[in-house]
């Protein structure tokens, strides 16, 4: 192949970079250079360069260690040294660091996230097809030319997803990753990728306006924390009440509501919703992570009518950790209050 585009893989560790431990199982310790060795003919499509940035379980992983990710990608492509990107790292937060990377890069080059199901002790390992099928997507030309309109994207198992819709399905399984509502967005067959559609990626231009189309390495050097609680059977309301009297609020900026069904709590937790939202975000996401919130059908106590009166802002589709996420950088930006829900509105 000519012309080969320059393809940087950054390694973050997970499952994909595991080596035998001390106790029977299996701990980080692959570096980049090991993970594309174990890939014979990637260099059919690509001229790879290997960088080593973590070795952890992607449950270690932070918001500025992601961003840190996207600020090095950011530094490759301004210096015209790379054509595209993978980033692979542990499949645990895979979902949501694909959605922060999606929310941090401007869509120049193509970035592609992967990972491993199964680690590299185990029989039919999926790292080495996962990270050939994330290089293919990368060097591809049609995936090239649109790359900001695909936005950042999550390959395993042959098949393509945008970090807006994908999601981790099961803990175990090697098909885990699913986009539930939109399906995925592309295939890989016969060494060939196949686009299927393009994601709706509305919220990144109002992200990006809301938040003065900041750069990756201007998100290091502020804070904020979110709190995720989700509402189950019979919730008292005990952990809302407290985060909403502590002075402190333990810390937190603001605060995501994996609500029931179209947008719902308990009737008898509505005044430490509304409490809480006085004094910082409230954002309510789907608990079952898959479709969109109600906005005017029910108007009982704890309802989304109700909720919504009260001061609580719909994540639309956005599932929960997601949602999350958008609020922590919203917050970090110190975006405000018309802007971010400029970028809310679109997701509903």
């Amino acid at each position: 192949m000519t012309d080969k585009p320059r393809i940087a893989v950054l390694a973050l560790g997970g499952t994909i970079a595991m080596v035998k431990g001390d106790h029977g199982g299996v701990r980080p310790g692959l570096g980049a250079d090991d993970l594309v060795a174990a890939v014979p003919g990637i260099d059919r499509f690509a001229t790879i360069s290997a960088e080593t940035v973590k070795t952890v379980g992607s449950s270690d992983l932070t918001v500025d260690d992601v961003l840190a990710v996207a600020s090095r990608i950011t530094e490759l492509v301004d210096a015209g040294a790379i054509d595209g990107a993978v980033v692979t790292q542990g499949t645990d937060t895979m979902e949501e660091s694909s959605f922060l990377l999606d929310l941090a890069l401007d869509g120049r080059i193509p970035v592609v996230v992967t990972g491993a199901m199964r680690n590299p002790l185990s029989v039919s390992h999926d790292g080495p097809g996962n990270l050939l099928a994330a290089v293919m997507t990368v060097a591809d030309l049609e995936v090239r030319r649109r790359s900001a309109k695909l936005g950042v994207l999550v390959v395993l198992l042959d098949t393509i997803h945008a970090a807006i819709d994908v999601a981790k399905a099961s803990p175990h399984r090697i098909d885990a990753f699913h986009s539930m509502v939109a399906g995925p967005v592309g295939v890989l067959v016969e060494d060939r990728v196949r686009l299927l559609g393009t994601p709706n990626r509305a919220h990144k231009k109002a992200f990006d306006t809301a938040t003065g189309n900041r750069r990756p390495a201007g998100w290091t050097d502020t804070n904020a924390s979110v709190a995720l609680l989700t509402l189950g059977l019979g919730e008292s309301g005990g952990l809302l009440a407290a985060l909403a009297d502590d002075p402190a609020h333990f810390g937190y900026s603001g605060a995501v509501l994996g609500a029931m069904g179209g947008g719902h709590t308990p009737s008898w937790v509505v005044e430490h919703v509304e409490a809480l939202a006085r004094r910082m975000p409230v954002v309510m996401a789907a608990r079952i992570q898959s479709g969109y919130l109600l906005e005017a059908t029910y108007e009982r106590a704890g309802s989304e009518i109700d909720l919504i009166k009260r001061g609580v802002v719909s994540a639309g589709r956005l599932p929960p950790l997601k949602a999350r996420l958008l609020l922590t950088m919203l917050l970090r930006a110190e975006a405000t209050r018309e802007a971010s829900q400029a970028v809310w509105d679109t997701l509903n």
